[in-house]
């Protein structure tokens, strides 16, 4: 019976991923939500140069907002870079080439940027799907540093500089979510899951996922609506931080019978590893 109501919540959790549940849940929204003026604001986007990331980029640009890219490749965001002021019109895009799996890279980024800077909200969309097992120039697995590590450094260093704005914001994974949102009562954390959209690391990294679906997905806008209403809407505020979302409603963090969920030593134990591999790399790379 356990196995039987799995499948259902697996199927139904699918179908809702999509681009029928995205069209279904988009008749319950209200436009004037992300119909909004973010000029004077500005916004952090990692991962900006191709998928969501772009996509995410690109919507807050239409609405006059500046906005820093964080990309690792310089040639693919030197691209979309370009595409973006061009479709957009927006002169205040920039951009910053940064390795995300590479610890002492951000700090020395987040370092420089707090001083030329201001940071009214940070998206941490960049994340990698290695299948195979990699490890980094410092000896940590790939995926770990690029989708954990990365963004733990990328906003501890950052949350001085939020801090001092008004209405800031951060996007980030679920755990590191709910412990930064106990911790620092000024920013608004969330985070979301995007659905499956059709992107290039969807398509290179789930290539079989990809064939059998791809006529179902989203489109990269598609899955970036609630990273934009997240990051410029009102009404997302007003809900409580450290909330998970789907597009646009918080929803539960684990699905029935999923049994995901961690004990909260755990979850403090996984803050205190983070932050031991934080400081140390941020040593390294200022010569603390």
């Amino acid at each position: 019976m356990s196995w039987y109501r799995n499948t259902v919540w697996f199927v139904k959790g699918l179908r809702e991923y999509t681009r029928g549940g995205y069209e279904s849940a988009s008749k319950r929204f209200n436009p004037a939500d992300v119909e909004v003026d973010v000029a004077g604001r500005s916004f952090l986007v990692t991962g900006a140069n191709s998928g969501i990331g772009k996509a995410t980029a690109k919507e807050i640009a239409r609405r006059g907002g500046t906005v820093h890219l964080v990309c690792r490749n310089k040639e693919r965001a030197e691209v979309a870079k370009e595409e973006i002021v061009t479709e957009t019109g927006n002169q205040n895009i920039f951009l910053h080439i940064v390795d995300l799996s590479n610890p002492k890279e951000i700090w020395k980024f987040a370092e420089k940027f707090q001083n030329e800077h201001k940071l009214n909200v940070l998206i941490n969309n960049a994340g990698c799907m290695v299948n195979n097992r990699e490890l980094t120039e410092d000896g940590l697995e790939k995926n770990f540093a690029t989708n954990t590590l990365g963004t733990y450094i990328m906003t501890t260093a950052l949350v001085p500089l939020l801090e001092k704005a008004a209405d800031a914001r951060v996007r980030q994974q679920v755990v590191l979510t709910e412990q930064w949102a106990k911790a620092h009562r000024n920013i608004h954390f969330s985070v979301m899951h995007p659905g499956w959209a059709d992107t290039p690391a969807v398509r290179s990294s789930m290539p079989d996922f990809y064939e059998r679906m791809k006529n179902s997905l989203r489109t990269e806008a598609q899955g970036a609506d609630t990273v934009l209403w997240l990051a410029v809407s009102a009404g997302a505020t007003k809900l409580p931080s450290g909330l998970f979302f789907q597009d646009r409603q918080p929803v539960p963090t684990h699905l029935p019978l999923a049994y995901t969920h961690s004990p909260p030593e755990d979850e403090e134990k996984l803050m205190e590893v983070l932050e031991e591999f934080s400081q140390k790399f941020k040593s390294a790379s200022l010569g603390i």
